[in-house]
Parts: structure tokens; sequence; C-alpha cells
């Protein structure tokens, strides 16, 4: 077949197949950390608002390195310490019980579990020096392999909140320009995905906010022997643990209930009130309100509620803790497929970049004007968060305030 072909065409198959190969294995190193690098996807959508505020006072890199090193990490430690140190003291306590099974669909216990029990056998007396030095090797592995995610995760982050303007620019020069239906796609994609990932980021911090009032005010009005330890690092983990679906909230504030409860039942029954009453606010305020019409409702506005819903319901389900990333992210994907494309190709048409089916569950895409620039007065994208609005000429010379988003041009 190849000799059947020019010399040019058989030049350009060459590096045709080259580029494929290539792909592949650029494909593949992704899917293999595609966990760590859908997370980073999602730390650029979180911290995204964050850093186009600051890029109007400082530079897009010293923007970008201030977001990273000042909000996100010190989060990231934080809530990873307490998750760590949790998760070991909850191992204990739900030793052969059911929900066990539940936690451990979203999270592999076993890789946290074995790093706690070497950790344990390095400050155990009359340890050998076999067993110390394995457990010191299970431990510091452990370690690498949390710090090498995690430093790939900020780093795929770093760089789209850095670049995302040369991506966009990249995109629309080489790839897909204004106007065209690859282009009305991305933008329309990541509008979504911005409301979607921000919502996320806004349901930690509002969970958070709601369980630390509870936990002081708990502190407040309780007796002495029923306080509630580290009440805001333990209100910043509920908030954390609220992404989780089905679950929730309910991996901290159920066990500190029953801690609370234990404690109440030995000292006074009497007052078990008071952990009931926290229990009950906990489960109406700050899980089945906040999972049930907050989140649907902040991370998909213009996305359907069932749809959002399923996604972080199944996407945990089916691919483990990163699912609750990788979830939204394919649904987004979906959706916009059937709205900009499905109806054109099984009925032959050609492709635009118009909206032609679904019109009301999902972002508009940015629409090129007459002298080319973009004319889009979307409510329920990006724009709706107020995340990064800039000034858009349209064609009759008037201004929009609008979102310059990593590959979108609003």
């Amino acid at each position: 077949m190849l000799s059947a072909l020019s010399g040019t065409d058989r030049y350009r198959t060459g590096w045709w197949l080259f580029t494929l190969a290539l792909g592949g294995a650029f494909a593949f190193v992704v899917f293999s950390f595609v966990g760590t690098f859908v997370f980073g996807v999602f730390l650029y959508y979180g911290l995204r608002p964050l850093q186009r505020r600051l890029q109007r006072h400082v530079p897009a890199e010293a923007a970008a390195t201030i977001a990273l090193l000042v909000v996100a990490l010190p989060m990231l430690v934080l809530v990873g310490s307490l998750a760590v140190v949790g998760i070991g003291e909850l191992l204990a306590v739900l030793d052969g019980a059911p929900i066990r099974e539940t936690i451990n669909s979203y999270v592999d216990l076993s890789a946290v579990s074995e790093p706690l029990d070497g950790a344990e056998q390095l400050g155990a007396e009359g340890a050998s020096i076999q067993s110390v030095a394995a457990a010191s090797l299970g431990v510091l592995a452990f370690l690498t392999d949390v710090l090498l995610h995690l430093f790939i995760a900020v780093t795929v982050a770093f760089y789209l909140l850095r670049d995302d303007e040369r991506i966009r620019a990249w995109f629309e020069g080489n790839v897909a320009g204004q106007g065209t239906t690859g282009h009305a796609y991305a933008t329309a994609v990541d509008r979504d995905l911005g409301t979607i990932y921000f919502g996320n980021v806004l349901l930690v911090g509002v969970v958070a906010a709601i369980t630390l009032a509870f936990y002081h005010a708990f502190n407040l009005l309780a007796p002495t022997a029923l306080t509630i330890p580290f009440p805001t690092a333990l209100a910043l983990l509920t908030g954390v643990a609220s992404m989780v679906p089905i679950v929730v909230g309910k991996l901290v504030y159920v066990p500190l209930t029953a801690y609370l409860g234990t404690v109440a039942f030995r000292t006074d029954p009497s007052l078990l009130a008071f952990p009931i009453a926290l229990f009950v606010a906990c489960l109406v305020f700050a899980d089945l309100v906040p999972m049930g019409l907050l989140l649907p409702r902040i991370a998909g506005r213009k996305t359907h509620v069932g749809l959002v819903l399923f996604a972080y319901i199944l996407g945990p389900i089916l691919f483990g803790w990163y699912g609750l990333f990788l979830g939204p992210l394919l649904l987004v994907l979906g959706i916009q497929t059937v709205r900009i494309n499905l109806t054109e190709l099984l009925h032959g048409r050609p492709l635009t970049p118009r909206v032609t089916a679904a019109g009301s569950i999902g972002s508009d895409p940015a629409v090129a004007t007459s002298d080319g620039t973009p004319a889009d007065h979307e409510d329920g994208g990006v724009a709706a968060t107020d995340h990064e609005e800039t000034d858009v000429e349209t064609a009759d010379g008037s201004t929009d305030a609008d979102d310059s988003p990593g590959t979108d041009d609003e």
C-alpha cells in the first residue's frame, strides 16, 4: 500500500504513524496516573477564580504560586495529615463493621492501614532490627508515593494556572479557531467544569463553616466532660469529607458523636441529649441539605441536577477516590457532545458551533461575532460564579464582562 503513495504522501504517512505512536505513549502515561492528573485539573478549576483576582495585582506566575503555596498546599497537607490519623483511629473502631466495606469502595484502606501499622512497629519496644527496617521501608514507600502524586497534581495545576492563556491561544491558532465546532465544544466544557469543580470547593467551605459553628457551639453549651477535641480541625475535615457521596460528613461526625455519646453514657446518661442534638444538627444541616440541595445546584447551575448527582455517586464507585473528579468530567464531556455534535452526526448534517439539542442542561459555548471576537452572554457557566472577568468587545463596539479560561476565549 505504501508503494502506491507518492514520496510526499509516504513522508506524511510516516510522520502520522510516529505522531500516533507518540500520542499513544502519552495516553499511557496519563492513564497510569489518571487520578493524579484529574486531581490536578480539579485544583486548577478550584483555584482559578482566586488566581484570576490575584492576577489583577501580580503577574500570572506569582498569582499561581500564591494560590497553590499559600492556599491549596497547606490545606492539602493539613487535611491529609488529619485524614491519615483519622483513618487509623477509624479502622480500629470499625474493624469488622459493614460500613468499612462501604468506605473501602472509595478509599483503599489497606494502603493506609499497612503504613500505619508499620509506624506503630517503629515505636514498639523489643522490636527486632529486621522488623524495624521493614516497617521503615514501608512507611518511607508510602510517604514517597503520596508526595510524588501530590507533587504531580500541584505541578499540573500550577502550569495550567500560569499558562492557560498560552494554551488557549495555541488551541485557537493550531487546533480549533473561533467559530469552529471544536472551539465551541472546548469553551462549553471549560465553563461546565469551572462551575462544577468550583462548586465542590464552595461546598467544602460551606460545610466546614457550618460544622465549625456547630462544634464550637457544642463546646460552649455542653459540660466540660463532653468537650470536642480540636473542633476547628475536625470541622475542616468534615468539609472535605462532604465531597464523598453517600458517606459525606458521616466519616467525621458519626464517629465523633458516637465517641461523645459513649462518654456521656458513662458519665451521666442524662447528658446523651447533647451528642444526639449534635448528630441531628450535623445530619440535617451538614449532610442532607448540602448533598441534596446545595451541591447539585452549586455544582450544576446549567447542568441537569440529577445527572450531576449521579456523576458524584457513580464516579467513586466505578473508579475509586478519583472518580469524585473524573465522574463529573466524563458527564460534562458527554453532555456537550450531545448538545453540539450528536444530532448532526446522526443525521449527516454539517457540524456547527451552535447548540442543537438539550439546550437547557449545559453551559453554552462562546460564539464569535461578525468581527471574529466572541460575543457571549452566558449566565450559567464559569461566569456565573464570578470567576475571570475581562472586557470583551462585541460587534457593536460595546463591552461585555466575561471569562478567560484555559481553552476559552469568552
